[in-house]
């Protein structure tokens, strides 16, 4: 399917005008509003003329081929149009009729799955079904069903969503331009991954904005975010399923698969992806990025406000926002005292004062001074643009700003009101020209910030850009039969998919994770002798049964052995426990392992996603897993830096970096532990259900897996 001749085609046929209002007469006023008249046909076999234009009866009595279809007819009919448009030249279709799969029947998921065998038959690639249609700006293509305000919005910024009216709501804000604006609809044929793919490879887009329920195509999503990662192209998320009621709402929608959204957040991080809570930061964050003509090279921030009260809110929210105020250098605040007044203080965020904004030159060597400080890689200008301007000082401002950005120093500089206006449209527009967004409001507009300094501070080269991800089709098959058989802890005759410890504990020695020194006894004598031959001043015994997974609660953990017939009451000790709490167990024997000096307690694990593969997770243990949830988790492979900043961003990371003088962790050795048992992870990803490391000891020296538990598929 060649998605081209949807999104750019030559010539396009309405199949369904009308003169009514709806999905059919709307497109029309659409196409005839923003289209050329030699580019679209429109057909009804019950009307000559629809809103003054010739319609022909049918497709085959057009006058020349069309690559496009757009069937605004009930679904009955939907079927023998599209073989009749193929006939004619048509490779693209865009339908709006619903009653597929989205609606849960097995009447519509029959009609989907013949509506996707026909298109795969006639080589049409189809937007929909259950859509609104997109605008292509770049070409001036309309094929679109929802009526908005005239005006310009051709601009770089590629829209896709699985919402119809969420598209419709970014067409009337009047902040945001477009180079394309997609709804994807029901997305069973050409997918949302589809559309995103074209966007990277579009040159007239720069940026790319999509909210999205879900993922149909993890595999092609994750091959397409790589490729974007790659050619440095921003893609701004807005991704609904972060609460239970969210995924749900997302699965009733559009049949998405959800996914755990951690492993998205994962997914985005890898991938240098912005993710954004609501549809105004997505809005704001995209356009942002489109008119910046550079972007930012290191995280410093500063903002030039021009009163003192407006100056305190861009210092309390940039903490709350973790934006990078630096201190100005000595030759910055030498420069901004000579044309400051004597009142003033300089600091970063700056108070330059009213009197400044009504003087080009003076305000313009404020923002020179700023921006050539080494430490600040991108300035914000408090200022509040009203739709009737009252005070002249944006006058002044603008110009001293038109005069700044032009200079090879500049650096990028966006303008941030502090009460929410209407915005001068004719200022907007100018500030746009020189490469000024207007933001929304100072909370967002921080926010909106440090987004965009969070995409410049990426780098792919950091991160290891594969994910293990097995197919499109295998991961959807797992995630909706999940025929994977849980483990099992009690019953005689169950099948286990679990490892016993010791069989886990040398699965993950062979990638390099010490787990100390341990056999395991098949009877009571040869406990004791091992316990001897491997010197073991002090010993835990533990049962190995892949049927007992919870070894303590039940008896089967015995420490502090410290002779052999101390090891070989143990065993007879476990294997009694054992037998008490579950019937005709599979015990393997009794492991006899030395006792780990008493480290910092980390878990790592591994939870194999059923759409993005494995993903490892790694977090403090004890409360701070259990109360905090402090954890951080990345998709298998990762890198070193990876590894890193995984640590790093645990609320608990200054225990292990020595907090009060404590005794700091070897973070390398535990950053080297992810790093393996992420590429275990990658390489076994056919069969590895989870894997559980709880706890790993982390020395000043080193690490020691004390416990381990492998489940397999």
């Amino acid at each position: 399917m060649d998605i081209s001749k949807l999104l750019k085609p030559k010539k396009i046929a309405v199949i369904g005008a009308s003169e009514k209002e709806g999905f059919g007469g709307d497109t029309c006023r659409n196409i005839i509003r923003y289209m050329n008249p030699e580019d679209y046909y429109f057909i009804n076999p019950k009307r000559e003329q629809v809103q003054g234009v010739r319609c022909y009866p049918s497709i085959s009595d057009l006058p020349e081929p069309v690559e496009l279809l757009v069937i605004a007819t009930p679904m009955s009919t939907v079927e023998d149009f599209l073989r009749e448009g193929a006939k004619k030249g048509a490779r693209g279709a865009v339908v709006f009729a619903s009653g597929y799969g989205e609606v849960g029947t097995e009447e519509g998921a029959q009609a989907e799955l013949r509506l996707k065998a026909l298109c795969q038959e006639l080589d049409i690639a189809l937007m929909g079904p259950n859509c609104a249609g997109y605008a292509n700006y770049v070409d001036m293509i309309y094929p679109y069903a929802f009526i908005s305000n005239e005006r310009d919005r051709k601009g770089a910024v590629g829209v896709v969503s699985q919402s119809g009216q969420l598209v419709l709501s970014m067409m009337e804000a009047p902040s945001i331009r477009f180079s394309y604006a997609i709804s994807s609809g029901n997305g069973k044929i050409t997918t949302i991954e589809d559309y995103l793919d074209f966007l990277v490879d579009d040159e007239d887009t720069q940026v790319i904005a999509l909210y999205m329920e879900g993922s149909k195509q993890p595999a092609k999503l994750a091959a397409t975010l790589k490729k974007a990662a790659l050619k440095r192209k921003p893609i701004v998320v807005l991704k609904t399923g972060r609460s239970a009621k969210g995924q749900a709402l997302a699965a009733s929608h559009t049949g998405s698969l959800s996914g755990s959204d951690k492993v998205f957040d994962a997914l985005f991080d890898k991938f240098g992806v912005i993710r954004v809570d609501d549809l105004e930061e997505l809005i704001s964050t995209a356009q942002a990025l489109a008119v910046l003509k550079k972007l930012p090279e290191n995280n410093g921030f500063s903002s030039i406000s021009l009163s003192g009260g407006e100056t305190g809110i861009c210092a309390d929210l940039g903490q709350i926002t973790g934006l990078n105020y630096p201190d100005f250098s000595e030759k910055t605040v030498k420069a901004l005292e000579v044309v400051l007044p004597s009142y003033a203080t300089v600091n970063n965020p700056l108070d330059s004062t009213a009197s400044l904004s009504y003087d080009i030159n003076k305000f313009g060597s404020v923002c020179e001074a700023v921006m050539k400080d080494p430490a600040v890689g991108i300035v914000a200008i408090g200022y509040t643009l009203l739709e009737e301007i009252s005070d002249n000082a944006i006058y002044y401002m603008s110009e001293a700003l038109e005069r700044v950005m032009k200079e090879e120093w500049a650096k990028p500089c966006l303008m941030l009101p502090f009460a929410e206006n209407t915005r001068n449209r004719e200022y907007v527009k100018k500030l746009e020209r020189i490469g000024v967004p207007v933001l929304p409001t100072s909370r967002y507009a921080l926010k909106i910030i440090k987004n965009i300094l969070d995409f410049t501070g990426y780098r792919p080269e950091d991160h290891n850009l594969e994910v293990a991800i097995l197919s499109d089709l295998t991961m959807t098959q797992r995630s909706s039969s999940e025929k994977s058989k849980l483990p099992q802890e009690e019953g005689a005759g169950r099948v286990s998919t679990a490892l016993t410890e010791s069989e886990s504990k040398m699965l993950i020695q062979k990638y390099g994770i010490d787990c100390g020194i341990f056999e395991v006894a098949r009877n009571r004598e040869e406990a004791g002798e091992i316990f001897t031959r491997l010197k073991l001043k002090k010993a835990v015994a533990k049962v190995d049964s892949p049927d007992i997974l919870h070894k303590s609660d039940v008896g089967c953990v015995i420490l502090n052995l410290n002779s052999p017939e101390k090891a070989m009451e143990a065993y007879d000790t476990i294997l009694k426990n054992a037998k008490t709490h579950f019937e005709n167990p599979d015990i393997r024997g009794v492991q006899i392992c030395s006792m780990a000096e008493k480290g910092t307690e980390v878990i790592l694990g591994v939870n194999n996603d059923p759409q993005f593969g494995p993903c490892v997770l790694v977090g403090l243990g004890g409360i701070f897993v259990e109360i905090f949830k402090d954890t951080s988790m990345a998709l298998a492979p990762i890198s070193r830096k990876e590894a890193d900043n995984m640590i790093r961003k645990l609320k608990s990371f200054r225990i292990l970096d020595g907090y009060r003088g404590a005794p700091k962790s070897d973070l390398d050795a535990l950053s080297d532990a992810i790093v393996r048992i992420s590429e275990m992870a990658a390489e076994r990803a056919k069969e590895l259900r989870e894997l559980d490391i709880n706890p790993i000891f982390v020395y000043e020296e080193g690490i020691c897996a004390v416990d381990a538990l492998y489940i397999k598929q």
